[in-house]
């Protein structure tokens, strides 16, 4: 990237940041919620793609650890943990192990068999937390009456108001989504690119493919358990549904409508899905035929997605003007 190009970057982020900062003091309180859900979601459909754009593995299982971070933080909050760093902490060492052991069986399989293995192994952890009444409250979930205060040095700040939660997510996303970055950018992140494109050349030099991928399917993992824990704070609450395989889905709808292709991609996606959500849900309930209606062509006529596509088209100008 030219100098000129990367201060551009940095310019553009700088201002997107300073937007999201900003945010609770333009929009109103409805919006504000809304936004803090595109937070969440776009973490989880971002750590997704490290798997599905990066790594070249389609997993239908990632709600499973979403669900994990978020019965975890339930679980420890319910027992009265008055750390809420402590929580958040655990709950993602416990979705990071859980992907571990999953993906130790997963990761020597490819294509099908490896979207396979992740739904049936996510679809095993939901009925676990539907059956176990005892332990998950079962259907009902794990309502939360309160959550503990963020405790810094002589501040304690209450999340019960919106506009905390807000900027409680806001920064937990920024560092998951700053951790995909610095993976991304490593040597390790090329490794993740060069599986994807030819994962025989890379084991003819040497390289353990098996053990990049699980790897990557532990940050994956670990990072799905964060937004889980934010999305438990945000909703009070920890169900059953967070690890459904409909819920693994919506990633893969997000990445698809923003471009796997693309870092921020899953991210745009999220919120283009959510935008549409609450445009289409103004005139009619059934706003996911309507979904279904854009997304094909969508997958037609813009194979790397919306985001993927856009940027693809001002490189492809940019070179025909130099």
């Amino acid at each position: 990237m030219s100098a000129r190009g990367f201060s551009g970057s940095v310019i553009a982020t700088l201002v997107l940041l300073a937007l999201l900062l900003l945010g609770p003091c333009i929009l109103p309180i409805y919006w504000t919620m809304i936004v803090t859900e595109i937070f969440i979601m776009g973490l989880f459909s971002m750590s997704f793609n490290l798997l599905f754009g990066f790594s070249g593995l389609l997993s239908f299982g990632q709600a499973g650890f979403f669900g994990i971070g978020a019965y975890t933080a339930a679980l420890l909050i319910q027992t009265g943990f008055p750390s809420l760093w402590l929580i958040i902490f655990c709950s993602v060492l416990v979705a990071a192990l859980f992907a571990l052991a999953i993906g130790y069986l997963c990761v020597r399989r490819d294509e099908i068999f490896f979207a396979m293995l992740t739904l049936g192994f996510g679809m095993m952890l939901f009925t676990i937390a539907h059956n176990w009444r005892e332990l998950t409250g079962g259907s009902d979930g794990m309502p939360l009456c309160s959550v503990p205060p963020v405790r810094l040095p002589g501040i304690e700040w209450s999340l019960f108001p919106p506009v905390h939660v807000y900027y409680f997510t806001l920064f937990w996303t920024a560092a998951g989504v700053f951790i995909l970055w610095r993976v991304v950018r490593s040597p390790f992140g090329l490794m993740l690119t060069a599986v994807r494109e030819n994962k025989q050349r890379l084991a003819f030099v040497g390289a353990d493919v098996s053990r990049i991928r699980l790897a990557a399917f532990v940050i994956a993992g670990g990072l799905a358990g964060l937004a889980g824990v934010l999305f438990c704070v945000f909703n009070r609450m920890a169900t059953p549904d967070f690890m459904h395989w409909a819920f693994s889905a919506r990633p893969v709808l997000m990445t698809i409508l923003g471009g796997s292709g693309v870092f921020f991609g899953p991210a745009w996606g999220a919120a283009i899905f959510f935008c549409l959500e609450q445009l289409v849900t103004a005139f009619t309930e059934n706003w996911m035929i309507v979904l279904g209606l854009i997304l094909i062509p969508v997958v037609i006529f813009f194979p790397q997605g919306i985001v993927g596509t856009l940027v693809q088209w001002l490189g492809d100008r940019k070179e025909s003007r130099s």
